[in-house]
């Protein structure tokens, strides 16, 4: 039985997706940090991480959720001001991070050489 992105209700916890185009099959929610770490792990610094390490294809959008808090949204621009400052403070982003930057907040992010 696969596992459920819905965290437990003892546990406040907030869970990030990722909807990444996966051409040719087209745009696909990934649970990828619920389905590959635990819930302690499911957190923005672990999204942040994957997209710098390119795990994710062409990310589209990323939106958080706390169903304990009872609140869901987009927070697509703040991971790509975060994912900007790591490349002014050195951090080469790949193609898919740099287009997410670039799309998301409309500034450039180029390898730091």
């Amino acid at each position: 039985m696969p596992t459920s992105i819905v965290p437990d209700n003892d546990n406040n916890t907030t869970v990030y997706l990722v909807l990444d185009d996966v051409t040719p099959f087209g745009h696909v929610w990934i649970e990828h940090v619920w389905s590959e770490t635990g819930e302690e792990q499911a957190n923005e610094s672990t999204i942040i991480r994957w997209l710098v390490e390119e795990q994710f294809k062409r990310p589209l959008r990323v939106v958080a959720f706390n169903t304990e808090e009872g609140w869901s949204r987009d927070v697509s621009r703040e991971i790509a001001e975060k994912l900007l400052d790591l490349n002014r403070a050195g951090t080469v982003l790949g193609a898919g991070a740099s287009e997410f930057v670039e799309r998301v907040i409309g500034q450039s992010a180029r390898a730091v050489v």
